[in-house]
């Protein structure tokens, strides 16, 4: 351990993937200190495949406090981005102007509506959205092919930089006097009167709050404090476009135009176990509903492709907890660590400091599972 690491602070994180960087920088900004425990570069990452949006439309349509949850996040977006752009760092490239939900059959179209009508129908009025047809799609998006139907339009969804986020909320961390210490994952956690003792590779630490953010190794470190998190790997795919001219006014599940120019085309979701290995048939599959919405992509070219795993729950759903025996240790799972960033930073983290959770979060408990 270097010396520049002290060895007492107010709130430890475990993971520093979007979901633990959110809320350590949340923790921070707050005054509390904070240090972010995170593995070497072999990790497993979501935030490696992270396909950047801020979405709304279609979240929690079976689950009312996760669509309240979204709508809450999406909400604070403009303001966590207002915090973390400084004039050292690039733009966080944050677009809320609404997102598409490209459909290529009349069935798919009328599956989206049912779904987005359940959404509306339990957000009191707060969820928009709209069917567009053909010829109003192809308005948005011109060039769109003869299979394209149309699309469910949502005012409320956009889209961010994931790299950048994680490079801001990073330097958002340090500027508040947080440490970030690399190649040291979480060992064992003792609690010590109103403290806990953290053992690491790099040292012993102490804490007032701990938070378990480590994605998919949160199945193994929960029971450090009295927890389970059943947690599964969902494999997605993406390829990514050479910089292109404008060509997207609006990303969508399918597709998004970065900030730098470049394509990004996903949308894949496999249960592969933990293999992260990019093959043909998947992005053969990926790349052929992409060019039957836009043909003109058959002529552009692909600079390269990934896959990385989700952090699933059985129902798809977050997971928040805090331990019933080490009640400053919480245990944090999702899979949309980008649009809950905003979420995370500007209310989890606050709650987190007051030492318990928030209401609303109350249905996020592993418990659910368990009725």
């Amino acid at each position: 351990m270097t010396g520049s690491f002290k060895t007492s602070w107010d709130a430890i994180i475990a993971g520093g993937g979007l979901i633990g960087l959110s809320i350590a920088y949340g923790l921070s900004r707050r005054g509390l200190s904070v240090l972010v425990l995170d593995e070497d570069d072999t990790a497993i990452r979501a935030a490696r495949g992270n396909f950047g949006l801020v979405w709304v439309q279609g979240k929690g349509a079976y689950f009312a406090p996760y669509a309240d949850w979204t709508k809450r996040s999406a909400d604070l977006w403009p303001q966590l981005a207002s915090e973390l752009e400084t004039s050292s760092l690039p733009s966080l490239g944050l677009s809320q102007s609404g997102g598409l939900a490209i459909c290529l059959s009349d069935s798919e179209m009328q599956q989206r509506k049912d779904k987005l009508d359940h959404l509306r129908a339990h957000q009191n009025g707060r969820f928009e959205f709209e069917m567009l047809d053909r010829q109003a799609l192809a308005e948005i998006m011109p060039g769109i092919g003869p299979s394209v139907v149309g699309a469910a339009y949502c005012p409320h969804d956009g889209h961010v930089n994931p790299l950048f986020l994680m490079r801001a909320l990073i330097a958002g961390i340090e500027r508040h006097g947080g440490q970030f210490l690399a190649k040291t994952p979480l060992g064992s956690v003792e609690q010590i009167g109103t403290a806990m003792r953290i053992a690491t590779p790099s040292g012993v630490f102490e804490c007032q709050r701990l938070v378990l953010a480590a994605g998919l190794a949160n199945a193994k470190l929960a029971p450090l404090v009295g927890l389970n998190q059943s947690l599964r790997p969902q494999k997605g795919q993406v390829i990514v476009t050479e910089r292109l001219d404008q060509q997207l006014r609006l990303p969508s599940l399918l597709l998004r135009q970065t900030d730098e120019g470049g394509l990004m085309i996903g949308d894949s979701h496999e249960d592969a176990d933990f293999d992260t290995s990019v093959t043909p048939e998947i992005v053969s599959g990926i790349a052929d509903r992409a060019l039957a919405t836009l043909p003109a992509l058959a002529n552009v070219g692909v600079v390269r492709s990934w896959a990385a795993l989700r952090v699933m729950s059985k129902d798809g759903y977050p997971i928040y907890d805090q331990s019933p025996t080490m009640p400053g240790a919480f245990a944090i799972s999702c899979h949309s660590g980008v649009t809950l960033s905003a979420a995370h930073a500007l209310d989890l983290a606050g709650y987190i400091a007051e030492g318990h959770l928030g209401t609303e979060l109350l249905g996020f408990s592993e418990g659910r599972f368990h009725v």
